[in-house]
């Protein structure tokens, strides 16, 4: 499991995007423009994730104001998450990890054996600084814990 200190590892995965687009997505490209948070989350439409991602949607203003770029990631394609943020209004990309790398390569991969579903992301949070090391690590074994907001924003204040 990826810890604070740690280099993140890169990749390049689909992306939806506020706008709608379906393009690319590659850490190292976005790095040097202020602190990357990706919010790992186990699929969307979930009560659980659409609460997590709502609300941060609606402190995105702090992150930006710490200069930090958001993005979610999960398990789902991007013509899901599309749907997902146009119902939930949310402001801040999606990365579609459908091939499940992203998740293994940070080794946040969860199962819900009794419900038959295997490989999908841990909920997590990462800072990564400009450097590409994380800064931050809030990685939940309980799908049904969401993480400290406050505690994020001031990770990515701090990164």
């Amino acid at each position: 499991m990826v810890q604070v200190g740690d280099t993140a590892p890169d990749f390049t995965a689909p992306m939806r995007t506020p706008t709608g687009e379906i393009t690319e997505f590659t850490l190292s490209d976005e790095l040097g423009d202020g602190p990357v948070v990706l919010a790992f989350f186990p699929g969307a439409f979930t009560s659980v994730c659409t609460g997590e991602m709502t609300t941060f949607r609606d402190r995105l203003d702090s992150l930006a104001d710490a200069g930090a770029s958001l993005y979610g990631v999960s398990i789902d394609s991007p013509f899901s998450l599309g749907e997902f943020a146009e119902q939930n209004e949310l402001n801040f990309p999606l990365i579609g990890d459908t091939n499940k790398e992203v998740i293994e390569a940070y080794d946040v991969v969860m199962d819900f054996a009794d419900l038959g579903i295997s490989g999908v992301a841990k909920r997590s949070v990462l800072v990564i600084d400009d450097d590409g090391e994380i800064t931050y690590a809030w990685i939940s074994d309980d799908p049904g814990v969401e993480p400290d907001y406050d505690e994020v924003e001031s990770a990515a204040n701090d990164a």
